[in-house]
């Protein structure tokens, strides 16, 4: 039967309707399989040999040679560092110079990679990337907020098949980041405790949506999850900043995530997605109200009118019965 949800973090309500869609296994077979792409391209900017279709690097590793990752600024950014951080009125609307940064972390020399099929070395020098760059950026006294993502396939947004990531740090935080961090710190009044650890605490006890604990991480598809197969991964540890994160941790995230996203891809074949790590706005890190975490969005379905006009999502798929099928799945 159809129920509705709430999110104890943001308070906002889903619908999970497992009556009105398919089985779990059946979203695989609507996924259009994709072809096999060769490791090397003559026409990508990213691959080895066209470092001079993309700026100058920012971070390489190893910083010299032969590179197996590079950062370099985004050509094609939508903001800029060298525009004023100053906001502007045009009559009585308010506008804001394009200030910011836009990034992108190219994760591997080959072209037909994903984070799925790398190695756990190979995983982890990507998260390294994302620290080593986001704490740079951070350094900007104009910069509030550092967001890290990752867009795979073109229904996630991405336009290019290089495997890559992106950093964007801009000197706005929006409503649709801010509301939550303001809920977190109701609940903190409150409670006394940090309502991300109590969620974490409460899906350990529950089980019933967990796909993955390793010693310091835990995956689950979340109770009131907006969308089919929505997973999270959240750090046992309470840290407000990805910043935070320790090189212990970095290790067990790559094996973490690397494994979630094969579970995911085998189950689903392959399918687009968007992963977001979302973390405190800079000048947070040591909140005792937040707690930094990533989403994984697998784009299955497409928001209707009803979702855009009400802002209440309708799930199709039980996160209960998501996670027993990622948890089934078998993977060497």
């Amino acid at each position: 039967m159809s129920e509705f949800r709430q999110n104890r973090a943001t308070k906002e309500w889903v619908i999970i309707a497992p009556e009105r869609g398919k089985r779990p296994s059946d979203y695989a077979r609507d996924i259009v399989k994709r072809e096999p792409r060769p490791t090397y391209s003559e026409n990508c900017p990213f691959c080895p040999g066209h470092e001079d279709q993309t700026p100058p690097a920012l971070f390489q590793i190893p910083p010299t040679g032969n590179w197996k990752l590079r950062a370099v600024p985004n050509r094609f950014a939508a903001l800029s560092p060298d525009k004023p951080a100053t906001r502007n009125f045009v009559g009585s609307f308010l506008s804001a110079n394009g200030f910011g940064m836009a990034e992108v972390i190219i994760e591997s020399p080959l072209h037909n990679v994903t984070i799925a099929t790398m190695s756990i070395e190979e995983v982890t020098a990507v998260l390294c990337a994302y620290r080593e760059r986001q704490r740079e950026v951070s350094k900007n006294e104009n910069i509030n907020l550092v967001t890290i993502f990752r867009n795979h396939g073109p229904r996630a947004g991405t336009s290019l098949e290089h495997p890559h990531s992106q950093l964007i740090a801009t000197p706005i935080v929006p409503p649709h980041i801010r509301y939550p961090l303001e809920q977190a710190v109701m609940h903190y009044d409150k409670y006394g405790t940090c309502v991300y650890c109590d969620n974490l605490g409460e899906e350990l006890g529950q089980k019933d949506r967990v796909i993955i604990e390793s010693p310091q991480f835990v995956v689950f598809c979340p109770f009131a999850a907006n969308s089919p197969f929505e997973i999270r991964v959240y750090p046992k540890k309470h840290k407000a900043s990805f910043l935070l994160i320790s090189d212990d941790e970095i290790a067990d995230l790559a094996g973490v995530l690397r494994q979630i996203l094969l579970r995911m891809s085998v189950f689903l074949g392959d399918p687009d997605y968007n992963y977001v790590i979302r973390s405190s706005p800079i000048g947070d890190e040591d909140s005792r109200h937040l707690h930094w975490y990533m989403i994984i969005i697998p784009k299955i379905s497409t928001p209707a009118g009803f979702e855009i006009g009400s802002g209440i999502y309708i799930n199709t798929v039980a996160p209960e019965e998501a996670a027993k099928s990622l948890r089934e799945v078998r993977i060497e």
